[in-house]
């Protein structure tokens, strides 16, 4: 198998991975799949065809600089104590048109198609979210697991009929 090949393969089982981990609620696990200083951003749009360009200049949905924010915001999501976690939702993750391109040994980004449909248990509805992903994946080596280093979610639908949160993009 070549590179590419490897990394598509790859790319595929950790964006699954990804997925179920946050589906399951498991986000311990979530957590430990990203880097310390992985950057989490889910840019708004600023034109039917353009999203932000530069989260620290412009708005954005969601951004995370690192992974002690995402911990932060999970340890509040679990608390009960934030508005955006305390409506109980189901979620469902499904990624597709997977495709990787290796940048060296240890590094490699992968854009992918994401549907997320979620169940707002308390109102009772469904909702979905859509749209295309840009993850970049690092490893120390060979034997060290790939860590998220970059996630980057660009919702085609972004007139959210409610809270947004990590756990449902």
């Amino acid at each position: 198998m070549n590179d590419t090949a490897t990394r598509h393969a790859e790319a595929a089982q950790l964006l699954y991975a990804e997925a179920r981990a946050l589906d399951e609620r498991r986000w311990d696990d979530w957590l430990a799949m990203l880097h310390p200083s992985v950057v989490y951003w889910v840019p708004a749009w600023t034109s039917d065809f353009e999203t932000t360009r530069d989260p620290d200049r412009e708005l954005s949905l969601i951004y995370y600089e690192s992974r002690s924010g995402l911990e932060e915001r999970v340890a509040r999501a679990r608390s009960g104590r934030s508005l955006a976690s305390s409506i109980a939702r189901r979620t469902l993750h499904a990624y597709t048109n997977v495709s990787a391109t290796p940048d060296g040994p240890d590094a490699f980004h992968c854009h992918a198609a994401l549907h997320c449909d979620i169940h707002d248990l308390r109102a009772r509805r469904s909702y979905a979210h859509f749209g295309r992903t840009l993850h970049r994946f690092v490893r120390a080596d060979a034997q060290s697991p790939w860590r998220i280093a970059a996630r980057r979610c660009e919702l085609l639908n972004d007139h959210i009929p409610g809270m947004i949160d990590f756990y449902c993009v």
